[in-house]
Formats: structure tokens, C-alpha cells, sequence
């Protein structure tokens, strides 16, 4: 039987290749204040909804 012949991707093509950000943000924010701001949001809206006529 004739041998399987491996085909090899260059690195970057692929994907073994990580670029790191450089920038850094003056602003950081976890995912979890993210959603508890948006959680936040969205009672303030429904009180005034309710409330406020």
C-alpha cells in the first residue's frame, strides 16, 4: 500500500501564528460589570416605565 503523504500548512496559514495586542486601554472593564450595568439599565427602565407617567 502506497504511504499517506502529510501536507503541511506554512504557520501562519495555519493559525499557529498569535499576534498580542499592543494598545492598551485606559478603560478596563470586566465582562461582569458589563452585564451588571446592562442588568442596571434595564430595571431603571422598567421602574420609570412603571412609575413615572
Amino acid at each position: 500500500m502506497a504511504e499517506k503523504q502529510r501536507i503541511q500548512a506554512p504557520y501562519g496559514m495555519a493559525g499557529l501564528v498569535r499576534y498580542e495586542e499592543t494598545e492598551e486601554s485606559l478603560i478596563k472593564l470586566k465582562p461582569e460589570h458589563i452585564v451588571a450595568l446592562a442588568a442596571a439599565l434595564v430595571v431603571i427602565e422598567i421602574v420609570l416605565f412603571f412609575f413615572v407617567k
